[in-house]
């Protein structure tokens, strides 16, 4: 009986393909192979750049990324700050006297401000270890001086179509309330109003409002947000998107459909399928606008081993 129940207790630990894990079946290997480091960027071909390329009419260009500065809301115990040693650094020099300044930098790089979630930024704990994208383990590729796997390195460059979903203006708010949870019969209404709708390499961009707190009521901004619910996470997944974005700090709902079970969407979108995040975006000037298809490009830094990246995303239009 020890023996059987041994064998029993080792099976189960193995994780065979209908396991359960916290948050559902097992989800590796990925659809690209074992070894795939880039998850859902296989999506982005050169069909669908060109499919991107297409959108542009104007040649307007739209600035999502926020000002990274000081009283920025930011997260947990997360900092930034950036000093000019010497002001001017250095100099002069020569008989040309020039001078120079440089900057130093202390914070958390890849998750203040406007931030991009890689796929080393989120895992779930199942029977002890620590899963992320694609089943790798993070006591094998967990290093403090950077991830040996799955860092922003890998993911290349977004050029593709971008789509607004302005959920508030679809809702006839100025400004969701902190918590609603968006549902999947908002998204397809939102979709009918603005005439538009989502293909596969998609970047999904979600319009709250709530970005209008920022800098102006940062504890507000802080303590929650609107987003979609992980129903409508999972079925935004079945779209076969390539990122999801917001005007918030976790793109979805907070406090979610199940308090019990925080940000789940994110385990939903980056471990669970490769799919990424991009949060803290200013929407103001795109929505005013009126522009719900564009042209959307972003690199994140290649930050060797790192979990995500700030950058100025662009929509052309």
């Amino acid at each position: 009986m020890a023996i059987v129940a041994a064998v029993s207790l080792l099976a189960a630990l193995s994780l065979p393909a209908k396991a359960q894990t916290p948050t559902g079946s097992k989800w590796w290997p990925s659809e690209w192979g074992p070894d795939d480091q880039r998850g859902a960027m296989n999506r982005i071909t050169p069909a669908k750049v060109l499919e991107a390329v297409s959108l542009i009419k104007e040649g307007k260009i739209y600035q999502l990324g926020r000002v990274y500065e000081p009283g920025m809301p930011l997260f947990g115990n997360r900092h930034y700050s950036l000093t000019i040693p010497g002001v001017p650094t250095g100099g002069p020099f020569g008989t040309n006297k020039l001078v120079y300044n440089d900057e130093m930098f202390s914070g958390e790089i890849g998750q203040i401000g406007t931030q991009f979630d890689g796929l080393g930024h989120i895992g779930t704990r199942v029977n002890g270890e620590d899963i992320f994208y694609n089943g790798f383990k993070l006591s094998e590729f967990g290093d403090s001086y950077g991830l040996k796997k799955i860092g922003v390195e890998n993911v290349g460059v977004f050029f593709t179509r971008g789509v607004l979903l302005d959920v508030a203006a679809y809702k006839g708010v100025d400004r969701l309330e902190v918590g609603y949870v968006i549902t999947i019969d908002d998204i397809k209404g939102t979709l009918e109003k603005e005439g538009i709708d989502i293909r596969e390499g998609d970047v999904v961009i979600f319009r709250t409002g709530h970005g209008k707190l920022w800098m102006k009521d940062n504890k507000t901004y802080n303590s929650g947000e609107p987003g979609p619910g992980v129903t409508a996470i999972k079925w935004l997944v079945d779209k076969k998107i390539v990122m999801t974005a917001s005007d918030t700090w976790a793109t979805e709902a907070v406090p979610g459909e199940d308090p019990d079970r925080p940000f789940e969407g994110h385990q939903w979108l980056m471990n669970r399928n490769g799919i990424y995040n991009l949060e803290n975006l200013d929407l103001e000037e795109l929505a005013a606008d009126k522009v719900y298809e564009f042209a959307f490009i972003f690199a994140p830094l290649r930050l060797k081993g790192a979990t995500g990246s700030p950058g100025n995303p662009i929509a052309v239009r």
